[in-house]
């Protein structure tokens, strides 16, 4: 067992990271040791980088320990970068967290001087004389390079910097040429936030927080309302909203909602969180009330606009839609199941379940389940096919003159087939046989879609299956 974190007092007792438990007990006996629960820090960091994203979606972990921050274009609405680095390190510091920040015009500068540095905002041109000073490890490159550099007696980026670049590629490879290049912004390093960035997004600050179901509803309409004249200029409505709730102690919130069909109407996109809020009620804790408030466009489709009447309402409503939205919202996504086609001939893979609030969107352009076939199809389609004991079948192609499913004997009076119906040459054919469909009537009445599987053969026996129940 080896040391993996230390505090201020642990640091300045002496001890450091990877060394071992019982050597660090033999010094100190009294020290107090916690294990390590990585998935806790995990965690941890997961919602240190959402509370975050009220400085900029650009988000993306660096690490176990670090957060990267793409803050172009933001900083401007905290009063500029010194003053935005200040509030960060602020609001984390009465959180119970001690950090170091920077701002650069490149992340593996602003990495370096975190680290190894004094942290702050570096000015655009300062990087070079700023990295100079640091050590290689610096760079973020592998334990065998910065052993190797050190050897030689290249401790310093500043050693590196005065010599010849071809040699440092001889030597060490690209890597280290392109991390020092990274460093002073030579290179471009991009971050991959942690989370899609969100085509349209809306924001509120508060100067009280609130708590009540009803306000956090009202203020969520005025933002969509807000919202409308954006997604009108671009010609689109909202398939997925998302709404989050910043509370003031630090935690974020995220309840998203999903439309089955583009939306622009402010009330339409209310009455969804209405719902959402309906279901996640006893898991939203508005603790101390909420402080910020943002609604996000995740996903978003192409949109008509609609005449209103004269009572200020679209033309044409869509109560099915509307149906549709709120269950959904309310209950799951998975709860309300639409049938989609699928190309292929055998009756149980032609057809797939799956949710209605997606059913609109992708169905645009499908073909068109009555051209599909022209064959009289059963109402009733059985999940699995199942086994059918025929007798007196008139070989090698005719239907059986009586049959036994689910120990009822049938006698059959009429009968029309066989269609044959083959699987796709893609499938292995030797679990995909040929079908023969037939059309059976029975003495009863009832008629039953049954096939016959395989062909009749010297070493061979075909099988039997009821699939269908026509009404």
């Amino acid at each position: 067992m080896r040391l993996t974190a230390l505090d201020e007092v642990a640091a300045g007792l002496g001890l450091r990271h990877g060394q071992g438990l019982a050597e660090a007990r033999a010094m100190y006996p009294a020290i107090d040791v916690a294990e390590e629960d990585p998935a806790a820090d995990r965690a941890l960091l997961e919602a240190i980088a959402d509370w975050c994203d009220r400085y900029t979606p650009l988000v993306a972990l660096d690490g176990s320990d670090g957060l990267f921050l793409d803050i172009t274009g933001c900083t401007h609405l905290f009063g500029g970068e010194q003053a935005l680095l200040d509030d960060i390190l602020l609001r984390l510091l009465q959180m119970g967290f001690k950090v170091q920040g920077a701002i650069s015009g490149s992340p593996g500068l602003s990495w370096a001087m975190c680290r190894f540095g004094q942290g702050g905002v570096i000015e655009d041109g300062g990087g070079e004389e700023m990295l100079a000073s640091l050590p290689v490890a610096c760079l973020r490159i592998g334990g065998e390079t910065i052993a190797a550099l050190n050897k030689l007696g290249l401790k310093q980026v500043g050693d590196l910097l005065a010599m010849p670049r071809a040699g440092l590629a001889r030597r060490f490879g690209g890597h280290l040429l392109l991390r020092l290049d990274q460093a002073l912004g030579h290179e471009e390093e991009p971050i991959s936030p942690r989370r899609p960035v969100a085509l349209l997004s809306i924001e509120r600050k508060l100067a009280e927080a609130i708590q009540a179901e009803e306000e956090i509803l009202e203020l969520a309409a005025r933002m969509a309302l807000s919202l409308r004249a954006s997604l009108e200029a671009r010609g689109v409505g909202g398939r997925v909203f998302e709404l989050v709730l910043f509370r003031v102690d630090g935690r974020v919130f995220r309840i998203s909602a999903g439309a089955s069909r583009p939306l622009r109407d402010p009330q339409k996109i209310a009455e969804l969180f209405t719902e959402r809020l309906k279901s996640v009620h006893d898991e939203l804790d508005a603790g101390f009330g909420f402080e910020l408030f943002r609604l996000n466009v995740l996903q978003h489709d192409p949109c008509e606009a609609s005449q209103d009447n004269l009572l200020g309402k679209a033309e044409g409503g869509a109560p099915l839609a509307d149906l549709i939205d709120r269950v959904s919202a309310r209950l799951g996504e998975d709860v309300l199941q639409a049938f989609q086609l699928r190309e292929s001939h055998i009756p149980e893979r032609a057809i797939f379940a799956h949710p209605a609030l997606r059913h609109e969107a992708e169905t645009e352009g499908k073909p068109n389940p009555a051209a599909m076939t022209e064959r009289e199809r059963p109402l009733r389609l059985l999940a699995r096919p199942e086994p059918v004991e025929a007798f007196a079948a008139i070989v090698p192609d005719g239907p059986p003159s009586r049959f036994r499913w689910r120990r009822v004997l049938h006698d059959v009076a009429r009968a029309e087939g066989p269609e044959r119906i083959s699987p796709e040459w893609w499938l292995d054919q030797e679990t995909a046989q040929e079908r023969d469909y037939f059309r059976l009537e029975v003495a009863s009445g009832h008629r039953f879609w049954v096939y016959r599987q395989g062909h009749y053969a010297d070493d061979y026996r075909p099988t039997w299956h009821m699939h269908g129940i026509f009404a």
